[in-house]
Parts: structure tokens; C-alpha cells; sequence
């Protein structure tokens, strides 16, 4: 991957927007309707024990002062990116043309900020952006003495204050949320829950066995970081670590050298998980109060569905305010491919898109606290085969649960009912390069083309229904019950390095009458299998698709697949059925 690449890759991470507004007239010119002047900040902040600067811009709307307090917008960009992006700054644009004051700025480590890049660590992102809440507040100045006292205040020293932003700018939300409770409302966009399972993802219900590597999209994050230098002239000398690990936290640089590595010594991958999760909201929330409106996207296999409900359902448990909504876009292809009328701020469609109204009226409920206004169902998912652009999302009071068991036949077919099952055993085998295909992770981001999924034969096994004989709608993370046999993975898999241990790779096909087959998003679930001589359950990504009448759905298990690092050796697999042994894959299916 080239830096021009690279850089490339970075600007989509964030919320898709317009360029900066330079002068008031420019709100005007976009039909926003209202005026807003923009200055450039500084302020200097001690985070992780360095001192540095943060580079930002403050929107502030005409008509604003002490006398006419607004609540304040707080956004800042996605990985690799800055304030300066166009799909940074529309953020500041967007809430200033609607009265909200606003501040932009590049994340540590990015644009013309200072300190190492730690991941949306809260203790150092977090507390970076809890001194701007800080500013927003009154209680300091930005380096050139700047202060603000128009932003509206639910008691002294206590801004009312929302956040919005995608990837990168979405866990530093529940990051900042975290250690600062001034912060009043959140809207984190297709970011991450535990990025030891974003980056290292195993399905498999033991999450203490690593799972494998999805190193095409770590590798692009590594080196836009460690790049910085070409992709950035004049970095603040808070910016630079060392020789071996330049840009990132050294903990960073040291668990992406593990996973690439494609061994885990069992020391290793306990310090690795522990720094992965410490830096990610599944080892934090418990501190987020702020009403949160999460919004993922379905195409996106580095943040998947799976990773927002685990929040939700977590600041739900804990009666932290949360609503969930699953838009068509996320990273794998970015706002480029958002269906019509989906939420893309470069379009201005705040207001007549879903997404967007559902903002506007978060923010209208927690900053602008009118509270007779409906913030819409507990959970919302785009249906791509709907042609009605008003009717494209589905409501519900919880996220779809399981309730449509298929089985595992012995000859191949996928059947409803165990008594169908057919007694029978197949076998395959992984190579030592990628046999399966299903994406190249970053040819979306990039624009770039990218070949259709495919499976070696012999590397694979798959289970067919028959033909449909109505549609069958299925919203949310499939579940497979499975039971291999591999006896040179049993001999090993218990030497202290997690890498011997078997992997496999399950997915779901839809297959049409022609013979055409899709994978739906080209997603896939990696698993290493903790023990191969005991059933294990595998939780697939969650999806939003219908089957048509006539089509099949397929469920494939694989032995490998291009974009993650997988078995270690060869190890043959066998799959016996039996109908009262047998596995078992079960669906979310609505509308039944």
C-alpha cells in the first residue's frame, strides 16, 4: 500500500460532509439557513503526560452572545484525517447554520495537533477533549486568550454540550463521555465497541482465544500513523515517539507487530488484548451517562453491526439512554455508495434523510432539552429492497431475535426440520496461502475494483435450503451451533501458542435461481476455534437482506480467506451429521 494510498484512504473514515465555511456567506450559499463566522484556535493541553497543542476551529452563529446562549457542537475527525477536512468541518458547518455553536478540531496526532496517536485512549483523548469542554464552559481561554461566554450552561462551569462524529470521531465520544459528565448528548457514527475484536476478531464464544488478524485494514491504519511525516510537513515535536514506533503510542506499534506476527504466546496475547480493550468503550462504558443515538453502518467490515449493538445493549443494561439506528453505508465503500437518500452531510440532507432528521431531533431533546419532541423507535435498519425512499427503514422496540433454526444435512443441503437431516461426513482442507476470497478491505475506501468472493473447492464446505418459497427477511447477527474434527489441531492446540489452534472462516451466500451467488456486504466471521474436540458456537455479522422467492441462502465454512491471517500448518477439517448430532444455524428472521 502506497502513502498516496494511504492518504486516500483517510479522509472517508469520518462523517461525510461539505467543505469548511470560511465567512457566514457561505451558510447562506448552501442554503442553511443561518450566518456563522469561523476562527482558528490553539490551546495547549497536557495529555499523556506530554504537553501539546490542539489545533481547532470555533463556529459561532449570528445572533449569539451572553444574552442568546446556544448549546455547543463538539466534533473532530475520523483516523488520519483533520479539522480541515470536508468531512470534518461540515460538523461545525452544519450545527453552526442551525444555531448550535461549534467546535472543530484535528484528534491528537492529527493535522496540526499535537501528541502521539493513543488510539481514542480516554485517559489522553479523553482529557483532550475534556479541556475543550472546558473552553466551551468559560473556564479557559485557547492559547491566544480567546474565551467564550455564549454557550448555554446547565450550571456553573457546565456547558450543555453534544458530540457527533464518525469512526475515529465516534469513540472518542464515550471516551470523553467517560471521564467528563458535563457532556450532554452523543451521536457516535460506525466506530468500534472492542477494538481487540475489530482488528483481531474471533466469533467464537470464548473472546480470550485471539481470533485472526484482519491485517489489510490494521496495516492501512499503521501506516497512515507511522506516515505522518510525508502525509503532514511540520509536525508539532510532541508527535514523535521513536525510531521503531514513531507516531502511535509504543503499546500500539507493539500489538500491531503481535498480530502481524501470526502468533500468540499466551503472555503476549493477554497484555495485547488488555491494551486493545483499554483503549476501546467495552472497558469504559460504564462510566457513559449521556443519552447516545449509535448509528452503524451495514457495509463495513471493520466496524460491524455486532460491535454497536454489544454497546447499546451494554448502555442499556445500564439505563444510560441509548438508541440504535443501522444505516446502508459504513467503512467498506464509505458514503460514496450510501443508497439515495441515506444521511450524507455533502449533500446537506440533514433534513430529509432519516439519519439526519433522527439527529437533529437528539440534539433538539438533550441540548436544546424539548423534551416533547420524539426522538424516534429504540432501533431503526435500512432495507435496501424497499424503492420507497420514505419507507426504507424498519422500527422496532429491540433489535430482531433468533428464532428460525436451519440444520446441517449430511449431504449438503440446509434443511428446517433435524428429522431431514441425512447421516454423512465431508472434509476439507486450508493450503498455506488464502484459498477464499471475500474482499480486499480497503478497495472500497479507495474506490478501488475489487474481484467477487470466491471459494476454492476442497478449501470450503457449504450447506444449501431449497428455493424459497416466499421472501425471507433477516435483520441482525445470524448464530451457528458447529462440531469439527481435526486431529492434527488437536494434537497441538494446546502448546501455549494460540496460533495452532484451528480457524475457520463462516459466511452466508445468497444464491439466486441463475446459480449467481452474493455475499451479503462481503462479510465474513473469522473463529479460532478454542477446542476442537467440543462444539462451539459462532456468531456471524449481523445483517439486514432479503432472500427473495426462489433464492437459496448458503452457508459456507471456510478454511481461509485473503484479507486475515489464518491457520498455522495445514489442518484438515471433517463435518459429521447425524440428525441427532448435528450443527445448527439460527436466524433473525422479521415479518414472519
Amino acid at each position: 500500500m502506497t502513502l498516496a494510498a494511504a492518504a486516500a484512504l483517510a479522509a472517508p473514515l469520518a462523517v461525510a460532509a461539505p467543505a469548511p465555511a470560511n465567512a457566514s456567506a457561505d451558510a447562506s450559499a448552501a442554503g442553511a439557513g443561518g450566518e456563522f463566522t469561523v476562527t482558528a484556535l490553539k490551546f495547549t493541553v497536557e495529555a499523556g503526560g506530554r504537553s501539546c497543542t490542539v489545533d481547532a476551529d470555533l463556529y459561532r452563529p449570528a445572533g449569539v452572545d451572553a444574552a442568546h446562549p446556544a448549546p455547543a457542537v463538539l466534533s473532530t475527525n475520523g483516523f488520519g484525517g483533520s479539522k480541515s477536512d470536508a468531512s470534518t468541518a461540515a460538523a461545525g458547518k452544519a450545527f453552526a447554520a442551525r444555531g448550535y455553536v461549534g467546535l472543530v478540531y484535528s484528534g491528537l496526532g492529527f493535522g496540526k495537533s499535537g501528541c502521539l496517536i493513543s488510539l481514542d485512549d480516554p485517559r489522553i483523548d479523553g482529557k483532550a477533549a475534556s479541556a475543550l469542554v472546558d473552553f466551551l464552559a468559560g473556564e479557559r481561554a485557547a492559547d491566544d486568550g480567546t474565551k467564550v461566554d455564549y454557550v448555554t450552561a446547565d450550571g456553573e462551569g457546565d456547558p450543555r454540550v453534544g458530540m457527533i462524529g464518525g469512526s475515529y470521531g465516534g469513540a472518542i465520544q464515550l471516551a470523553t463521555a467517560a471521564v467528563d459528565h458535563r457532556v450532554d448528548a452523543l451521536v457516535p457514527m460506525i466506530t468500534w465497541h472492542d477494538l481487540a475484536y475489530s482488528l483481531d476478531p474471533n466469533n467464537a464464544a470464548d473472546r480470550e482465544v485471539p481470533g485472526a488478524a484482519k491485517w489489510q485494514w490494521m496495516n492501512g491504519f499503521y501506516l497512515i500513523g507511522e506516515g505522518q511525516p510525508l502525509l503532514v510537513p511540520n509536525l508539532d515535536p510532541s508527535r514523535i515517539n521513536r525510531l521503531d514506533c514513531l507516531h502511535f503510542v509504543t503499546k500500539a506499534c507493539e500489538t500491531i507487530r503481535t498480530l502481524n506476527s501470526g502468533r500468540y504466546p499466551a503472555d503476549r496475547t493477554k497484555e495485547l488484548q488488555e491494551f486493545a480493550r483499554g483503549v476501546s468503550p467495552v472497558s469504559y462504558l460504564s462510566e457513559v451517562k449521556a443519552p447516545t443515538l449509535l448509528v452503524q453502518g451495514q457495509a463495513d467490515s471493520l466496524f460491524n453491526l455486532n460491535e454497536a449493538e454489544a454497546t447499546y445493549k451494554t448502555l442499556k443494561a445500564q439505563g444510560t439512554p441509548a438508541k440504535m439506528i443501522w444505516q446502508s453505508w459504513g467503512h467498506s465503500g464509505g458514503v460514496r455508495d450510501a443508497a439515495s437518500g441515506e444521511l450524507n452531510l455533502e449533500a446537506g440532507n440533514l433534513e430529509s434523510s432519516y439519519v439526519g432528521r433522527r439527529i437533529l431531533a437528539w440534539f433538539d431533546r438533550y441540548l436544546h432539552l424539548k423534551k416533547d419532541v420524539d426522538t424516534g423507535p429504540a432501533f431503526a435498519y435500512y432495507r435496501d429492497w424497499i424503492d420507497d425512499p420514505a419507507h426504507t427503514y424498519a422500527t422496532a422496540s429491540q433489535p430482531p431475535a433468533l428464532n428460525r433454526k436451519l440444520y446441517l444435512s449430511g449431504d449438503g443441503k440446509l434443511v428446517d426440520d433435524r428429522a431431514k437431516v441425512a447421516r454423512g461426513s465431508r472434509e476439507y482442507r486450508n493450503w498455506l496461502i488464502p484459498t477464499s476470497h471475500s474482499e480486499s478491505s480497503l478497495a472500497g475506501m479507495l474506490g478501488l475494483p475489487d474481484p467477487a468472493p470466491y471459494d476454492t473447492k476442497g478449501t470450503y464446505l457449504d450447506w444449501t435450503t431449497e428455493p424459497f418459497t416466499d421472501a425471507v427477511d433477516v435483520a441482525g447477527a445470524p448464530k451457528a451451533t458447529l462440531k469439527v474434527r481435526s486431529p492434527r489441531t488437536e494434537r497441538v492446540q494446546h502448546s501455549g501458542d494460540a496460533a495452532d489452534k484451528l480457524v475457520l472462516f463462516a459466511k452466508l451466500y445468497d444464491v439466486a435461481p441463475d446459480g449467481t451467488k452474493t455475499l451479503v456486504h462481503r462479510l465474513v466471521s473469522p473463529v479460532r476455534v478454542p477446542d476442537v474436540t467440543k462444539p462451539f458456537t459462532v456468531s456471524l455479522p449481523g445483517i439486514v437482506h432479503r432472500y427473495e422467492k426462489g433464492h437459496r441462502l448458503r452457508f459456507v465454512v471456510a478454511a481461509s480467506d485473503g484479507a486475515y491471517l489464518g491457520n498455522k500448518g495445514v489442518k484438515p477439517v471433517t463435518v459429521t451429521s447425524e440428525p441427532r448430532d448435528t450443527g445448527v444455524l439460527e436466524l433473525p428472521v422479521v415479518g414472519r
